[in-house]
């Protein structure tokens, strides 16, 4: 339902799309509809979980429709954060401004999470004392140097490129995972799943042209996304050894309003202004806020009742969407279904396939 609504917006000759996909009716329906279909999905578990013995949540048809959803989720974060751009009125350049809007957007975020956490324990979630030094590193690595690239990137370059190079974070996470942390063990399978990826990466990069330096590529751009993606694996190694003393949830919540206070504080003191211009703007920040809030704490509970390689296997869905959405909302279909889009999504797609893929049992 929620597609073909937004199909018939992106046909309406009638009306500038973007004016119509920003009216306040027409954002408030998408998010709510949003909202109301997870939470439906959420009860309608419950009420068969009460009915069922066996977890629900490890039944695969309900554990790929949340996994899509949180892929949905995610995917539009670059679709969202450009919009927000436009309707806040902040050009490529205003470097303050686009770091207060990040700042909001993760506080937001960790109040979120936090609530949704505190919901799914039946308990408020509190931080030990001895994870404050954990929540510190984790809102340096995760949110604000991650985010400061991230949002950077997005000012300069589209969401379809934007989409295809973050999902390096995942090869990055594994070659950190290995040779820089030594929690996993190097094999074949990584390797090749790994070049994959990466040959993805370099195509959409502009392929034999960037490696030699004549396919132009900016810091500010496809730089600053490949930096954000580094940012991005550091922290996801950094949660899988802090969450062995302390509850993930509690890792990201915290860390997010952290993170996200210390971005704002920034951008205050760099002269950035966030003006509210519409209503609009408000329901884009709290949507923004509800991709990581929402994706993150439903993707905790797969991977709390499921193994985490056939709950990973499924993030081949997050760069697919993220693509599949910058195409809908911001009419980068040119780029988006282009022979070189498709074949650096393809690569990318079976990359996080392979590397998540799991071995083989009984040696």
């Amino acid at each position: 339902m929620i597609y073909r609504y937004l199909y018939d917006l992106k046909e309406d000759r009638g009306k500038n799309f973007f004016e119509k996909i920003f009216h306040l009716d027409s954002v408030f329906y998408f998010g709510m509809k949003s909202l109301i279909i997870n939470c439906e999905v959420f009860f309608m578990v419950e009420m068969i979980k009460n009915k069922n013995k066996q977890n629900i949540w490890a039944y695969f048809p309900v554990t790929f429709l949340t996994a899509l959803f949180c892929c949905v989720l995610w995917g539009s974060a670059s679709s969202a954060i450009k919009i927000a751009y436009d309707i806040f009125g902040i050009a490529p350049d205003d470097t303050a401004s686009r770091i207060m809007l990040a700042g909001a957007r993760f506080f937001l975020a960790g109040i979120m999470t936090i609530c949704f956490g505190s919901v799914l324990s039946r308990k408020l979630l509190v931080p030990k004392k001895e994870s404050l030094k954990y929540i510190a590193v984790l809102s340096l690595f995760q949110t604000i140097g991650q985010y400061y690239f991230f949002f950077m990137a997005l000012a300069h370059i589209t969401g379809v490129r934007g989409s295809i190079i973050n999902a390096s974070g995942n090869f990055f996470a594994i070659l950190f995972a290995v040779y820089l942390f030594h929690f996993e063990k190097f094999s074949l399978r990584k390797f090749l799943g790994c070049i994959v990826g990466f040959a993805g990466i370099v195509m959409i990069l502009g392929g034999v042209k960037a490696l030699s330096g004549m396919e132009a590529i900016s810091f500010s751009g496809e730089g600053a996304m490949l930096i954000a993606a580094l940012f991005y694996a550091l922290s996801s190694c950094c949660i899988k050894i802090f969450s062995r003393d302390e509850n993930p949830v509690v890792l990201s919540g915290y860390q997010f309003m952290l993170g996200g206070a210390v971005l704002f504080v920034i951008g205050v003191l760099m002269g950035g202004n966030l003006v509210f211009r519409s209503a609009s703007c408000a329901l884009n920040l709290i949507y923004m806020g509800f991709i990581s809030a929402g994706a993150y704490t439903m993707w905790g509970v797969l991977l709390k009742h499921n193994p985490v390689s056939r709950v990973s296997i499924l993030g081949f869905m997050n760069p697919v969407m993220g693509v599949l959405l910058s195409a809908v909302f911001l009419g980068e279909n040119n780029e988006a279904f282009s022979i070189t889009g498709i074949i650096a999504l393809l690569l990318v797609v079976a990359g996080i396939i392979i590397v998540n893929r799991e071995g083989k049992v009984g040696r």
